[in-house]
């Protein structure tokens, strides 16, 4: 056999072939007492691959080269770097392989005609697999059942929520004037198809004191007009610092400016929809991985309804947590205090020695650093790929969004443990208020294992 030697630059690294199988088939991990594989499993970039090439008939050259090529780029096609949070490098073999596995079988249970939400739901809170629109069609299935169990009314849902929200907007963002002179061109048009053989004046429209751009009354919809003017401009501050890394959401070009648009009309029609509560700052952090996740769809109609299919996505997740932003109910049953009082509440059930440092000796209550965390779904906590994967976890929790979200919280602090302890007041609310690099599957691994009725859990070495 003939042996060659593929570098795998570090300023380029290879990826896996899609069918890993057909490269690797019949080969076993073996252990050895230790308990350590000497498959060679993981490569770092930099290391030689020694690629043994089949001898036979033609030019061994020929068949070196043309082996080598095959395998850069087979490889190049498959592995992925990780996100920088994780700092674990380039994925496995073995990851890869679980990968497809997991793909095949969530595009196994989206393609059955009833869908099985509990099955679902186990393999998103796993991660789900980057592309085909997957994480895009499951988020839509588990944010409250936006798309129905059965595939056969996808369409029909889809279609009708969609032509409610293009309704919406018309009826609630045009401005009075405009709404106004809509109303007055179908009304007129009645009346011409009424009294086509009547000739006479045309007739003068009555402006009431409600209707008019002057007119200071709370009623007026003028008053209304301006005051919901000043949301808009909060709304597009607000919209200019999302993400300002991605392209996809910052900068001056039409393709971010078309999206800050979608989002602007979403976040404008939910604060219309909620007077008692209108627009809070952040509530752009949470819309941006839903618009995202469904514009990026690569399924291009559903990709051009991603400002409809957010806006009632975002609807739904905020109503398991919109009494978080209404002021008045914050020392209510319902309000933030008592679900930072939740929190506290967990921490000590799985680490008093842990909470009493806290909660006595730094004197740090939840609300110093958790408020955050809490109201914006740790959207701001973590770089954007970790908030996509935390959110399927989030998302894909049968007992709702705010159970899991106080476990992650929990274990955020679980994981920091070490460096709480030994900090003072100053050190530890500067470490929680900014929270370090962390294995985001370690740090979901700790929050499922967390149990409110127990106060004996220790975090794994």
């Amino acid at each position: 056999m003939l042996k060659g030697k593929l570098k795998l630059s570090a300023k380029a690294p290879r990826v896996f072939p899609d069918r890993i199988g057909s490269l690797v088939s019949g080969f076993d991990d073996k252990e050895d007492e230790n308990g350590e594989s000497d498959s060679a499993l993981d490569f770092e970039s930099g290391e030689e691959l020694e690629i043994l090439q089949p001898s036979g008939a033609g030019s061994g050259r020929e068949i070196e080269d043309g082996y080598v090529d095959i395998m850069e780029g087979q490889l190049e096609s498959r592995v992925r770097q990780r996100s920088e949070k994780d700092g674990s490098g380039l994925v496995s073999v073995k990851e890869v392989i679980a990968a497809d596995e997991k793909r095949s079988d969530l595009e196994y249970e989206l393609s059955q005609k009833e869908i099985n939400l509990e099955k679902l739901q186990r393999i998103a809170d796993s991660g789900l697999p980057e592309g085909r629109g997957l994480r895009a069609t499951t988020w839509k299935q588990l944010l409250l059942g936006y798309l129905p169990p059965s595939r056969d009314l996808w369409e029909k849902e889809l279609t009708e929520n969609r032509q409610k929200y293009a309704k919406l907007k018309e009826e609630l963002l045009l401005s009075p004037s405009e709404f106004t002179r809509i109303k007055e061109e179908a009304l007129d048009s009645n009346e011409q198809n009424a009294d086509s053989d009547v000739d006479g004046p045309l007739r003068r429209q009555e402006i009431s004191h409600e209707d008019h751009p002057l007119s200071s009354g709370k009623a007026s919809v003028w008053h209304q007009y301006f005051q919901h003017i000043e949301i808009a401009e909060q709304i597009d501050r607000d919209l200019q610092r999302t993400h300002p890394d991605m392209k996809f959401f910052s900068g001056d070009t039409s393709f971010s400016r078309k999206h800050r648009e979608a989002m602007r009309n979403i976040l404008r029609l939910f604060a219309k929809l909620n007077p008692a509560i209108r627009y809070v700052q952040g509530m752009n952090e949470v819309l941006a991985p839903i618009y995202y996740v469904f514009s990026t769809d690569p399924d291009e109609q559903n990709a051009a309804n991603a400002e409809a299919d957010s806006f009632s996505c975002f609807v739904r997740l905020l109503s398991d947590s919109v009494d978080h932003f209404c002021q008045q109910l914050d020392n209510s049953s319902v309000g933030i205090l008592s679900t930072l009082s939740r929190l506290a509440e967990l921490l000590k059930a799985n680490d008093e020695e842990l909470w009493r440092h806290l909660e006595f000796t730094n004197k740090i209550k939840p609300q110093f650093y958790a408020f955050r965390w809490i109201t914006l779904l740790l959207t701001q906590e973590f770089n954007f790929q970790s908030i996509l994967r935390i959110w399927d976890s989030l998302l894909s929790n049968p007992f709702g969004v705010q159970d899991m979200l106080l476990r992650v919280c929990c274990a955020m602090l679980l994981c920091m443990k070490s460096r709480l302890l030994t900090g003072d007041f100053v050190a530890n609310l500067k470490l929680l208020q900014h929270y370090p690099d962390i294995n985001i599957e370690h740090l979901l691994l700790v929050a499922r294992d967390l149990s409110p009725d127990t106060s004996s859990y220790r975090l794994s070495p």
